[in-house]
């Protein structure tokens, strides 16, 4: 149900994104994303000013005859957000909180999306698929797709990354560029579901975490509670430790989106959002040059 404070979060939100999305998105957007632009349209004869490499070798040999395969530029793509939604990311020790941070940059990436005549799709999920909406184009259903960032009251409080990328894997016929935006806390064993989600899509990871997640307060001793689990925990701020923890855990989320071949976004929840989106895509314009 639509609330005024929901419309008027939702407004604010679309205010606030769509004036830095010519920064973000530029007039290459099309062009920063691996292995896209083109889509497969038949085969034909081959010709002598044409590249070998086209050649489809099984066409070839029940032909008798060499054939290539003919592709046409694909003018439109896939955009899918894939945002968590677990206990884990309502905590906040400043005035925006993970989840709102997360709605600010899929709110981002989807107006970049519509600017240039994409379609976006959303899957929110803790232990669970809480929602999907399947792609679709156009700024009504980017509006749904923010409402439901903001206001969808989810079921599960724990996190099950390796469901959410296996149900992604089955529900996406298309090539994709997927955006998971995530805490990676807690998610489970998902270096295998990526990799195979990650040969098939273009997918890209934001990890969004907030200050308390890097270092401990002055406070001698602190008690934790764990958001998803309900688990309590002591640390001693006077000690290394609940650093060494953070950090090991941070090393190991990076470690594996490397060897799944996945870029890795940190987004801290208390800076502008804009500055990590920007280096991001022209990253990826020169990976794309190189290529």
């Amino acid at each position: 149900m639509l609330t005024r404070e929901l419309i008027a979060k939702v407004r604010k939100l679309e205010i606030k994104t769509r004036k830095i999305v010519e920064d973000i998105a530029g007039g290459a957007y099309h062009s920063m994303f691996k292995g896209r632009g083109i889509e497969f349209s038949e085969v034909r004869a081959y010709s002598m000013e044409d590249d070998v490499r086209d050649i489809d070798w099984n066409v070839t040999a029940r032909m008798g005859a060499p054939y290539i395969k003919k592709y046409v530029e694909e003018r439109e793509l896939t955009v899918i957000l894939a945002v968590d939604l677990s206990g884990s990311v309502e905590f906040g020790t400043t005035e925006t909180d993970k989840r709102s941070k997360m709605a600010e940059v899929a709110a981002l990436l989807a107006f970049s999306a519509i600017r240039n005549h994409d379609k976006v799709g959303l899957l929110l999920f803790t232990d669970r698929e809480e929602l999907y909406l399947a792609p679709k184009s156009g700024r009504f259903h980017v509006l749904r797709v923010i409402r439901e960032l903001v206001g969808c009251e989810v079921n599960g409080r724990g996190t099950d990354l390796p469901r959410a990328l296996e149900f992604l894997s089955r529900s996406l016929k298309k090539r994709s560029v997927i955006f998971l935006l995530s805490d990676f806390a807690d998610c489970g064993d998902w270096e295998k579901p990526l990799k195979l989600l990650a040969r098939r899509h273009d997918v890209a990871a934001f990890r969004v975490q907030d200050p308390l997640e890097y270092s401990l307060p002055c406070d001698p001793v602190i008690q934790f509670a764990d958001s998803e689990n309900g688990g309590l925990c002591l640390y001693d701020a006077g000690n290394d430790i609940y650093r060494a923890v953070q950090e090991s855990l941070r090393k190991e989320t990076e470690d594996q989106l490397r060897r799944s071949d996945v870029d890795m976004v940190d987004i801290p929840v208390e800076k502008d959002v804009v500055p990590p989106l920007i280096r991001f895509f022209k990253s990826r314009r020169l990976q794309s040059r190189r290529a």
